[in-house]
Parts: C-alpha cells; structure tokens; sequence
C-alpha cells in the first residue's frame, strides 16, 4: 500500500510537470524570441477601434528591442492604421532589429470629442507593449502624421518625465492651438470639432492652449523633428516656430524642416524622398543602437 501511494504521489507530481512544461512550450511558441513575426489587429482594449498591428523583430530583447509607434491622422474623427502601412513597411525594411507598433484609436465627435480618449489610448497601447509576452524594450519613437502628429506630440510632452518616449517625429502636425492663424480663421473651427466638439476657442482658450503640444514643452521634451509645407491649408507655417523656438530656448534637441509649394502631407516624389532621408538620419543619429 505504501508503494502504491508512493507512486500515486510520483504520477501526479509527473503529470503535474508535464502539464506546466506545455503551458511554458506553448507561451514559448506564441512569440519565439528567435523569430520574426508581423501581427495584425491586435487588441489592446475593448473598443473595435483600439488595435494595432505590431512587427516583432526576431533576436529581440526587453533590454535592446526600441519601438517606433505609428499614429494615424484623420482630423481626430476618420482615419485608420492602414494609412501608414507604408510608414511601417519601410521602417521595417530599414531599421529590421526595431518593434514597430501602428495603432487605431477611438474616433471622435461632437457627442465623443477625441479628447481626452485619445491620449487616453496611446497610453493604453504603449502599455500592452509593455507586456512580458512580446520582449520589447520600453523606448518609444512616437511618428505621427497630421491629428496623429498632434496625439504624438501632446502625448511625448505630457509623459516628458516618465522618460520613456525618446523621439517624436511630427509630420504636418498643429504644434499650438493659441496661434492667432488658428484662432481667428473660421475654416479652423470646423476642423478640431473631431478633437473638441462644438467648443470654439473664445468660448474656452485655456481648453485649447491645454490642448497644445507647445504648452507642455519642457527641458525634458522628446528630442523632436518635424515636417511642414508652406502651402498646407490646414497647418500654418508659423506652428513651426511657435514649437522649434521653444525647443531651442529650453535646448531640446530637435530639427524642422518646410518644403515650399507644397500642401498637407500631400509631397511630390522629390520632397517625400528627402523627408525620408531626413527621418532616417535623425532615427539614426537618435534612436538607433
């Protein structure tokens, strides 16, 4: 009887090794640290509109693997991950040891203003990066196009202190809602209803001067590039220096760049190939190992 029991105790304890064995064999075979992997519509909340798609690099590590975050435009309210697919294309191509992470976020309207939900979701995406299972390091580089150059900014240089986001990468994005070219320009009212509703700057500025990536600029901002054309219909030139002049006055490294005759994001050939050379050499130069 004794033996029995023993060997009952021995098969049990056997089992229960096999089955612990599997579950690590199974977390293991999920994201291999050895592979590569390109994941789509990965959910990090409960809303449909919070997904992303994430590039695993193979060889990756939490204590190496940095991560660039792709942030969609769209006026706040349309817009999807989808337009940037290039954007994360080619920086898979160019920097292939990097995560790259391109996400959706809840649109807004006037009934749902995108702030503060927004934000509210980038957080929420930066943090299910952060888990065990995907072995990244917790270094962001934030490039966001129009709205989603806003949400990049705000974001960078509201988190300033955490450290974390080391790079942002502002393509035609609003630096400062207080501009008298905003402020007193009717068309520019309709476009931020995605962001604040039916609220209008004179019936609250300190909304939108908190609203403004250029309020939250500190000595600890992320190192920041940014991208306008002088033509563009919806971003004035004089968001450029109403951001850069502040960076430089606080000595926050950073480099802006403004392609003549041309609009929104919208760049002929010659123009989107030097933008991507003048990316990669600030990556390179900043965010690279």
């Amino acid at each position: 009887m004794k033996l029995t029991r023993k060997l009952l105790l021995f098969i049990a304890i056997l089992q229960l090794a096999l089955v612990s064995c599997k579950k690590d064999s199974d977390e293991d075979e999920l994201y291999k640290t050895t592979e590569s992997y390109t994941l789509t519509n990965i959910a990090y909340s409960s809303n449909n509109y919070q997904n992303m798609d994430i590039y695993l690099p193979a060889g990756r590590s939490s204590g190496k693997t940095k991560v660039f975050v792709l942030i969609h435009g769209g006026s706040w309210n349309s817009g999807d991950k989808a337009d940037l697919a290039t954007y994360f294309n080619m920086l898979k191509g160019l920097f292939p040891n990097h995560a790259i992470a391109n996400i959706n976020y809840r649109l807004g309207t006037v009934e749902s203003p995108g702030y503060t939900k927004q934000l509210d979701d980038v957080k929420a995406a930066l943090e299910h990066l952060q888990s065990d299972q995907y072995h990244i390091n917790k270094d962001y580089f934030l490039i966001g196009a129009s709205a989603g150059a806003h949400l990049a900014m705000l974001y960078g240089y509201t988190n300033a202190t955490k450290g974390q986001v080391k790079g942002i990468c502002n393509t035609v994005g609003p630096t400062d809602f207080t501009d008298p070219a905003y402020t007193t320009n009717p068309v520019f009212a309709q476009a931020v209803t995605g962001l604040v509703g039916n609220i209008k700057y004179a019936d609250n500025p300190q909304l939108f001067a908190n609203l403004s990536p250029v309020t939250h600029v500190t000595a600890q901002a992320p190192k920041t590039i940014s991208f306008f054309g002088d033509q563009d219909p919806l971003i004035p030139v004089s968001q450029k220096d109403r951001l850069h002049d502040k960076l430089n006055r606080l000595n926050v490294v950073n480099e802006a760049y403004v392609y003549a005759g041309q609009g929104h994001g919208d760049w002929n050939d010659a123009v989107a190939n030097d933008f991507a050379l003048k990316l990669m050499a600030f990556i390179n130069a900043h965010f690279n190992y």
